[in-house]
């Protein structure tokens, strides 16, 4: 019987691109599902009074100096900085739900998150996002068109919200099995509950 990870996320978040691309792994080595919910971290952080790392200069430095280059090697997935980085992903978030609507949602995630952490792409670009778009046979003017739409709109503010409302406060935020867990580097408490199922 499948088991599901809700994955609370925003593609500008590096950490969340880790655990985007750890998913790959644990779908293949278990019977687990992953939910992808979409929300706007600057929101999320806001209504939280968080921050994110790289308002804490020494933080940002080590987890991009240090953090994300062990995992990328311990995963064994491709990564490059940004350049662009941090990048606004409004427009991008809100793709998420119409994609969804069109059934795309997997193809898109996978896009926006290659091109902000693979590609490194200033996805801040509408011309940027539309290229993007184009280049992996996506519906670019239709997703671009949605993303201007009041009710797209609000259902991402209807998700922060949403994602809030559950206690996230930061990206990404995981919840299996009735618990939560904060940060792509919690994977491994959520592998050693699949392991004992």
């Amino acid at each position: 019987m499948s088991t599901t990870i809700e994955f609370y996320f925003d593609f500008g978040s590096p950490m969340a691109y880790l655990a985007h691309k750890r998913f790959d792994y644990l779908r293949e080595k278990y019977d687990v599902n992953i939910e992808y919910r979409p929300m706007l971290l600057g929101g999320v952080h806001k209504a939280t009074k968080n921050q994110p790392p790289a308002a804490i200069p020494v933080k940002g430095m080590y987890l991009l100096k240090h953090d994300v280059p062990r995992f990328v090697k311990r995963y064994q997935v491709p990564f490059k900085m940004n350049p662009h980085f941090p990048v606004n992903t409004l427009p991008l978030m809100r793709g998420c739900f119409a994609a969804e609507k069109l059934g795309v949602s997997e193809v898109y995630n996978n896009v926006m998150f290659d091109a902000l952490w693979n590609q490194g792409l200033n996805m801040a670009d509408p011309e940027v996002i539309k290229q993007a778009l184009l280049d992996n046979d996506l519906p670019a003017d239709e997703l671009l068109a949605a993303t201007q739409d009041p009710a797209v709109k609000q259902q991402l503010i209807d998700a922060t919200e949403a994602a809030v409302k559950r206690n996230c406060f930061g990206a990404p935020t995981m919840f299996f099995e009735g618990e939560m867990f904060f940060g792509q580097d919690r994977l491994d408490f959520i592998e050693e509950i699949l392991q004992q199922a």
